[in-house]
């Protein structure tokens, strides 16, 4: 999710083999007439509290449940905006379940459920405050079930998207219908029956996209074909293997598309696509052009993209952007930056390593996916331009930092509990503060044993290479054994203070004629041996453990942290917040 901030043109043909399955699935889909076209309020039909919760403690032992495929037939009607739907999910208990539910927002009627073919009558989500289809029978540790759901209604029109889910239902600048959906705050229920926890994700997702007349619906994954019907709609094929669970969205308009092929330095041919709107001169290409080089940064620095086997998507969208896996929302306008490249394509993209490769299991730890893809910019700027422009995108991150939570609480909790400030969570910290605390952690522990942790956090192994990998679960505590094996010591006391903490440390100095003593204040008085760099003079900056007591000669001028190394309480950012806030009052 962003903070609160090629090839010829070409179109898919009808692969006509398909057109039996195609009818058959629309068919099945469009069961109900069609309604008078309507326009429904942003925020409406109103979510319950339950649809809102994604993640945290599930009831019913949910979590013991896997999700082994998902077959998605989907059907988005911009004139009516409602959606019909159908979903087959196999189902495996991990452990005994003795109330197998299955997340679907109680804004959607269910038509029809089966269990392994046969029908059945289960407590159903209409009427129901928690949202939930619950199975009528229980499952064995081990066993499987094959679960069809048969669905339509008015999903959640977003408020603000991304940062408040559901559906857009827009207008192009030529007048087409412009789709898209976003689901990450509130869960993929908004949209189809699912797992709404984070190790909920399927192993391999399946689906069957029905687009209007002219319009075309670009998805997650590989694409199997395109259909056509006799009234002129399209069903769009796609196949992806383990999209995280907010991943799977739609995404349907007018679109042209700019198409190419990266060499990847690791030897394999990864296709790119990027799906825009027609009538935008160049911009298009000028963003296209950009893939390659972000492309070659991440696997120099990181390792191979993890999806080389089907491709690097993106997606212009009527919001500002998600990073959907393999079809990446774009909704930056192709703004221009002094940085030289579009922050919020990297942004996105970045997290295809830090969010779709590698996801936390559980959202207390979400910083890992924002605070990385954060740092992923600046880092960006160093390897394309050298320390001056790293040094200035880190100065902009350092200004928004605002500490008013912890980043980790180390319990199961939700993703609105960790994002919203409302709900006691850190807000934008998890981007901004999680990226200075891995700028820290980078000089404290050198670049080899950064790297090096962070990759065999990314893929499980320090020696990534195109298909010995899979996606896979991660959190804090594993973050800090990696670096910890890395670096050769504990540091759990850095962690402790930058994430676990509120307040950031201040660095206590007191100088008396010829000696200066430095000293950490933390909050709750916790342990934290952070060097510190100090220049005197011209002399060249030198790296102190701390608490120290320094001879300097009276009167030499003394700087401390010159390159801004570590991440510290002051007051000179403090008093520059507090002004833009008044400022902001004032208007």
């Amino acid at each position: 999710m962003p903070p609160v901030r090629g090839g010829l043109c070409r179109l898919y043909g009808a692969f006509r083999g398909r057109i039996n399955l195609a009818l058959a699935a629309a068919c099945l889909i469009a069961a109900h007439p069609p309604a008078a076209p309507r326009t429904v309020a942003k925020g409406e039909p109103p979510l319950s509290a339950a649809t809102q919760v994604s993640g945290g403690v599930r009831a019913d032992n949910q979590s013991s449940l896997a999700l082994d495929a998902v077959e998605l037939w989907l059907e988005p009607d911009p004139a009516t905006q409602r959606l019909a739907g159908r979903a087959r999910l196999v189902l495996r208990a991990k452990a005994a379940v003795a109330r197998p539910s299955i997340d679907l927002d109680s804004n959607f009627t269910v038509r029809r459920v089966t269990v392994d073919g046969a029908p059945v009558t289960p407590a159903r989500p209409d009427g129901r405050p928690d949202g939930r289809i619950v199975l009528p029978a229980p499952l064995a540790a081990g066993a499987r079930a094959t679960v069809e759901i048969t669905y339509d209604g008015t999903p959640h029109v977003a408020v603000n998207a991304p940062w408040d889910d559901g559906m857009v239902w827009a207008k192009t600048p030529g007048g087409h219908p412009w789709v898209a959906s976003t689901t990450e705050g509130y869960g993929c229920d908004i949209l189809w029956p699912c797992l709404d926890f984070p190790e909920g994700e399927p192993a391999v997702a399946t689906l069957h996209i029905t687009a209007p007349a002219g319009l075309r619906a670009p998805a997650n994954g590989r694409l199997l074909g395109v259909d056509t019907l006799p009234d002129g709609r399209t069903v769009w094929h796609w196949r992806a293997r383990q999209p995280n669970t907010y991943a799977i969205a739609l995404n349907i308009g007018p679109y042209l598309e700019q198409s190419g092929s990266y060499r990847s330095r690791y030897g394999n041919a990864i296709p790119l696509h990027y799906w825009h709107l027609p009538g935008e001169g160049d911009k298009p290409q000028q963003l296209f052009e950009e893939f390659a080089p972000a492309l070659d940064f991440f696997e120099s620095l990181i390792g191979p993209y993890p999806f080389g086997d089907e491709k690097v998507g993106v997606v212009e969208t009527p919001h500002k952007g998600m990073e959907h896996q393999t079809i990446n929302a774009y909704g930056n306008g192709y703004a221009k930056a002094p940085e030289g490249f579009d922050w919020l394509f990297q942004h996105e993209f970045a997290h295809e390593w830090f969010a779709n490769q590698m996801t936390v299991a559980n959202w207390d730890d979400y910083w890992l996916h924002e605070g990385f893809a954060t740092y992923m910019q600046p880092l960006y700027g160093r390897w394309r331009e050298g320390e001056a422009r790293y040094a200035a995108m880190m100065e902009a991150q350092r200004n928004q930092i605002v500490n008013r939570a912890p980043i980790v609480r180390d319990k199961v909790l939700t993703e609105e509990e960790v994002y919203e400030p409302s709900k006691g969570g850190a807000g934008t910290d998890i981007y901004y503060k999680g990226s200075w605390t891995l700028h820290t952690l980078r000089w404290l522990i050198g670049d080899r044993a950064f790297f090096t942790a962070t990759r065999r956090l990314v893929y499980g192994r320090p020696d990534p290479s195109p298909g010995n990998f899979t996606p896979r679960y991660a959190s804090t505590r594993e973050f800090q054994r990696l670096v910890a094996a890395e670096a050769g010591r504990n540091l759990d006391w850095f962690f402790d203070v930058y994430l676990r903490g509120t307040a950031l440390p201040v660095l206590v100095q007191e100088r008396r004629g010829d000696t200066l003593r430095l000293s950490w204040r933390t909050e709750r008085d916790r342990a934290f041996p952070m060097p510190i760099e100090i220049q005197v003079g011209d002399a060249a900056p030198r790296r102190v453990a701390l608490p120290a007591t320094l001879p300097v000669p009276a009167g030499a001028h003394v700087v401390i942290d010159p390159a801004s190394r570590v991440l510290r309480d002051s007051p000179a950012v403090t008093a520059f917040q507090a002004w833009q806030a008044a400022q902001r009052t004032a208007k």
